[in-house]
């Protein structure tokens, strides 16, 4: 069975490129435009892993990161963001990603990635 990874992200080239990517190496991709329907689906499909945009159209991905983590601890998120200045990372890590990736993104980065946080 294929690993399950939500993409929640509003910009929906983003959403193109990371979707044919990940289903490229045998990944099954689910979308979310918004943070609210990120953590519902989050919380109702239970998803091997979340890449999380930061900055989305109603809460952000860090608050959406919080919410989803305080019903789901284990469950491993990574920030997928343009957010790329000093202490951005660190302010992810500090919500309850479990890594980060800055844009534009890079399929060996990306990929790196999520085999060394799924352990594939």
């Amino acid at each position: 069975m294929p690993r399950r990874i939500l993409c929640v992200e509003d910009n929906p080239q983003n959403m193109r490129l990371v979707r044919k990517i990940l289903q490229h190496h045998g990944y099954e991709v689910m979308e979310a435009e918004d943070g609210l329907t990120g953590v519902h689906m989050a919380l109702t499909q239970h998803p091997d892993l979340i890449l999380m945009d930061i900055n989305l159209p109603d809460i952000d991905g860090l608050d959406a990161t919080v919410r989803i983590k305080e019903q789901m601890p284990s469950l491993r998120v990574v920030a997928l963001t343009a957010n790329a200045m000093y202490g951005d990372e660190e302010r992810c890590l500090a919500a309850g990603c479990d890594g980060y990736i800055s844009k534009p993104v890079s399929k060996a980065v990306l990929l790196e990635k999520l085999v060394g946080i799924l352990g594939e």
